[in-house]
């Protein structure tokens, strides 16, 4: 499945922007696997390498990492740079549920 149809759900898609030698991508990477823990079912949490996905960063304009982007049916409805707390989160994920 390919990255435009992942994020075509109706549920809200949470987009990690990240890569490997990113000390703050580091510090997301466990704040985002308790969120997934937390919302289940009720959203999609994606992660995706920028190096190995240049097209896709390029095609979002994700100029640093981490970038975290929420997509509704394919459309952005949320985006932030930098490291965001799981609680701020989940709210966002549960705005768009």
């Amino acid at each position: 499945m390919g990255f435009n149809e992942l994020i075509q759900s109706d549920k809200p898609v949470l987009v990690d922007f990240y890569a490997t030698w990113c000390g703050p991508c580091k510090t997301q990477a466990p704040m985002l696997e308790e969120l997934a823990g937390r919302v289940g079912d009720s959203a999609k949490i994606i992660k995706i390498d920028i190096d190995k996905n240049p097209k896709v960063a390029d095609q979002y304009q994700v100029r640093s990492v981490p970038t975290l982007v929420v997509f509704k049916r394919g459309k952005v409805v949320w985006r932030q740079s930098g490291v965001v707390p799981t609680n701020q989160l989940q709210k966002v994920l549960q705005q768009f549920a």
